[in-house]
């Protein structure tokens, strides 16, 4: 996320704070340097050159270029701006009964799939949400609504089949809703490949019946400058509350999001971060802001973590760590916490100055796969004793998992260095610290780095 945007900001800060002095010379090149990144980034042109003249309008100011260190005061600068241009305060979803939300956006944005998210976002916050199907144009919408709702134990309303009354099924829904013990409803609408009178005359009735507390668009943020276009069509056909950007694990420029809030001027309400159906999060621009900029995002790695990891389980792993009896199958259970948390690259990209760190190596998230498919070619006494993993053995899981003898040796050589730190308390220390980012930085071989 942001990738190409983050890595051009990086390099002018380090620029500027190369200077023990700076200059206005010093200050315009590096906006130049910045316009160019956000324009790359695919941020819209009016809104980069305004966000561009705020920076520099701040950074030239006296108190700036005669400081200690203007470079750090630049940076502070460019995040307070950032997180401003993001939507500075987060808004809060209403939820104020009856607590109706449509779901608006084109087809392919991930409109159904995020619907089914924001269900099970709010259940975890205490609510009790319902979800009622109303894409009458798209029949797979409604059987595909159905499933998630199975997955993640949501009650569904679904249309008669073949009903095309849109208004119909939304009174018909009413009637099932208070039926429910919810309190909140989710109504997902009918999408098309673009914009078109029909689809809007749909949802402006829907929408006069319901009169639902928030309408959210679900935007696509990878479609760069047409999701901004879409998001002011929408906006001026039915009133949006808020917006849902999507896919934005995927996205390595960005410049949608950071469009969308100035374009709009409707904030962006939560975030689409990966495929599986608890990848979506209320939106902070704060610490979006930070993460651009290269600061991190501990608050977000915390609460990953708080949902990915078993307490109890935790405590045996340190456990067994002390004791040095950790084996294979307790590697496996770290690999599956660590794509709990959105993968490794997810992680080091949370975790403070890691990512400048971590330039130049690869991080790629298909290792713990590799991993994974190793391990799970062994035996459970294999994976307990993996001193018995002698030649043909290994041939043997090599053929499993569909890797080379090379990598499962690398991977068994790794797993031994890493029991004989364990016993070695100043090297475990050691390899934390270098995992934590202090001096020698990079990720230990052992954390599926083959």
């Amino acid at each position: 996320m942001f990738d190409s945007l983050a890595d051009n900001l990086q390099g002018t800060f380090k620029k500027l704070r190369g200077h023990g002095k700076l200059t206005e010379k010093n200050v315009s090149d590096a906006m130049r340097e910045v316009r160019l990144a956000l324009l790359e980034a695919d941020v819209e042109f009016s809104v980069a050159k305004q966000f561009i003249a705020n920076v520099k309008e701040k950074a030239m100011g006296e108190a700036v270029l005669k400081s200690v260190k203007p470079g750090q005061q630049i940076v502070k600068i460019f995040q307070d701006e950032m997180t401003g241009l993001l939507g500075g305060d987060k808004e809060p979803i209403n939820l104020d009964p009856p607590a109706y939300i449509m779901m608006v956006g084109l087809n392919g944005a991930g409109k159904t799939t995020t619907s089914a998210k924001l269900a099970l976002h709010l259940r975890k916050q205490g609510r009790r949400p319902l979800l009622v199907a109303c894409d009458l144009f798209r029949p797979a919408a409604v059987d595909q609504l159905e499933t998630l709702a199975k997955q993640i134990d949501i009650p569904i309303f679904k249309p008669e089949p073949g009903e095309k009354d849109l208004i119909k099924v939304a009174k018909a829904a009413e009637k099932w809703i208070k039926e429910q013990n919810g309190t909140v409803t989710i109504f997902d609408t009918a999408g098309r490949q673009e914009i078109d009178e029909e689809l809007i005359g749909e949802l402006k009735e829907l929408h006069k019946y319901l009169s639902p507390k928030e309408t959210l668009l679900v935007a696509d943020s990878a479609t760069g400058q047409q999701a901004v276009s879409v998001a002011q069509h929408f906006d001026e056909a039915v009133g949006i509350s808020g917006i849902v950007l999507t896919k934005l694990d995927g996205d390595a420029r960005g410049g949608a999001a950071l469009s969308m809030r100035t374009v709009t001027n409707k904030p962006i309400k939560f975030a689409g971060m990966g495929e599986k159906m608890s990848d979506l999060e209320a939106f902070d621009p704060e610490r979006l802001a930070g993460r651009i900029l290269g600061m991190g995002d501990v608050v977000g790695l915390v609460e990953a973590a708080a949902d990915a990891i078993d307490e109890k389980e935790a405590m045996r792993m340190a456990e067994k760590m002390r004791k040095a009896t950790f084996d294979f199958e307790d590697f496996l259970s770290q690999m599956r916490m660590m794509k709990k948390m959105g993968g490794l690259s997810n992680i080091m990209g949370m975790i403070p100055g890691m990512g400048a760190q971590m330039k130049g190596m690869e991080v790629d998230d298909d290792m713990l796969k590799h991993t994974e498919a190793i391990i799970l070619s062994m035996t459970p006494k294999e994976r307990a004793r993996p001193q018995i993993l002698n030649a043909s053995r290994r041939k043997r899981i090599a053929k499993g998992s569909g890797m080379t003898v090379t990598k499962v040796n690398q991977l068994i050589k790794q797993f031994s260095m890493m029991r004989k730190m364990m016993k070695n308390k100043g090297k475990m220390n050691k390899m934390m610290k270098q995992f934590g980012g202090g001096k020698g930085g990079g990720l230990p071989k052992g954390l599926g780095g083959f």
